[in-house]
Formats: C-alpha cells, structure tokens, sequence
C-alpha cells in the first residue's frame, strides 16, 4: 500500500478528539461520569460521594458542559446533573475494562 491508500484524519477532527480525551484525562472529572452514568446527582451529592469540595465538583461540571458531556436541568433551587454522551460513558467504560483485564 502507499500513502494514497490512507484517509488522513483533518485536524479539526482530530482537535476535537483529543479534547474530549483532554476532558477524560482528569480523575475527578472521571469520577464524576462514573457517578452520573448512574444517575443524577446534584453538586452535593456529587461533593459528598467524591468526598471533595462542592466548588471543586461545580468547577469540573462547567468544564465537562462546555464539552457538552453533562447536562443539568433545575428541581427548585437544586440543579441535577447527567450526562449528554452515551459515547464518552462508552470510551470511560472501555478503559475501565482495560484496567480489569488481565
């Protein structure tokens, strides 16, 4: 085969890959869609599981949104929190399995 066999992957795509990987390279930020692949969570809930600051938990979900790999929607005064990318949960859920084989 030669060079003109092979698709190149473009740089926007591949910029937009490696920050969503970026976005998976955080063990908190890994933490937190581990929890909110269960279900939803508030920043609270999220804090005490984590067993970390409700600022800090609250800092890594605005990064995660802007990624778009989290959602919230208001209940009253509390916001809940899920994810939005069932194909990021997908990649988390690989590694995991990675690290258990042996």
């Amino acid at each position: 085969m030669t060079n003109r066999d092979f698709t190149a992957l473009p740089w926007e795509t591949a910029e937009h890959a490696a920050l969503t990987f970026k976005a998976l390279a955080d063990p908190t930020r890994l933490r937190i869609l581990h929890l909110l692949a269960q279900g939803e969570r508030s920043v609270t809930d999220i804090a005490e599981a984590l067993g970390v600051s409700p600022s800090a938990v609250s800092h890594q979900l605005a990064f995660l949104r802007s990624m778009r790999l989290v959602r919230y929607r208001r209940q009253g005064q509390s916001l809940l929190y899920t994810c939005d990318d069932d194909h990021v949960l997908m990649l988390l859920n690989q590694a995991l399995a990675h690290l258990a084989h042996d």
